[in-house]
């Protein structure tokens, strides 16, 4: 008992929150050495700050939650050698990522905002036969979420037999934003009257009509601005929104040389 250290304690000597010390109990990763069953008060060991250390550096550089116990629960220093290892390509990823929007920022401020010449033009397009799935993301999930989306609905129309009649395409049914989780429908064009296994995928049509359309050549992350210019355009031109934007994907990410060759097609529905 001599060993063991209050909650409060702890907390300062591992630097860890208290609500932070509670969360990681609940998750498996810290557990108390003992609880008070009358006050239901924690008490650690010093020697739980070593493990303590290792989480607060763990989530520091970012490891989910779940990668962290599992990393933790290793007893083969291969295994948690390649843990890490994966995860430190994560993170030379993402900065990748945030290097290569940075320096799309900078080309947006030098341009005033516009980062390519984007022509905008109507045309009529018929109702869409899909196999989509309905799904809520915030910004921070967008791309985690969508790609587990289509890998859904990939896999549906695999089990299915039924091969995709389009380019995929997700219909924006929501705003997402820094403040705002919203809804998204990732959508395979497929023969009209297919039948999709009970599920979460389901089978509907997509209205056709008329729509504002551009094209959007480059990474995904940098498409904000063909929306800019296709919702101005309707403005200038005295038109109405009239549904929820799409995304359509020309072409595939895994087919293409760099995210630059990725072209996308960005449309608005219009009030007939």
């Amino acid at each position: 008992m001599d060993d063991l250290i209050p909650i409060g304690r702890f907390s300062r000597m591992s630097r860890l929150s208290i609500k932070a010390l509670r969360f990681y109990d609940e998750q498996g990763l810290l557990a108390p050495a003992r609880v008070d069953p009358a006050t239901g008060y924690r008490f650690y060991r010093r020697g739980q700050a070593g493990r303590a250390e290792a989480i607060r550096v763990l989530r520091l550089i970012d490891m989910p939650v779940g990668e962290i116990r599992d990393l933790l629960a290793d007893d083969d220093p291969e295994l948690t050698g390649k843990r890490l290892a994966m995860h430190r390509e994560r993170l030379r990823d993402r900065l990748a990522e945030q290097e290569r929007m940075l320096r799309f920022l900078e080309r947006l401020i030098d341009r005033g905002g516009n980062v390519m010449p984007y022509q905008v033009t109507t045309k009529e397009i018929a109702d869409i036969p899909v196999a989509g799935i309905r799904l809520k993301a915030s910004l921070a999930t967008v791309g985690e979420v969508l790609q587990q989306g289509f890998g859904t609905v990939g896999g549906a129309l695999g089990a299915a037999g039924v091969a995709p009649a389009g380019p995929p395409f997700v219909v924006y049914h929501d705003v997402i934003d820094e403040q705002t989780e919203g809804e998204m429908e990732v959508c395979f064009p497929v023969p009209a009257g297919t039948a999709m296994p009970a599920g979460p995928v389901h089978y509907r049509e997509v209205p056709g009509g008329r729509v504002a359309s551009t094209i959007h050549r480059g990474p995904y992350q940098e498409i904000s601005p063909a929306y800019h210019v296709v919702t101005g355009w309707i403005e200038e031109q005295g038109l109405t929104v009239h549904g929820a934007p799409r995304e359509i994907y020309l072409n595939d990410p895994q087919s293409v040389g760099s995210p630059d060759e990725l072209v996308t097609e960005v449309q608005f529905p219009l009030a007939p």
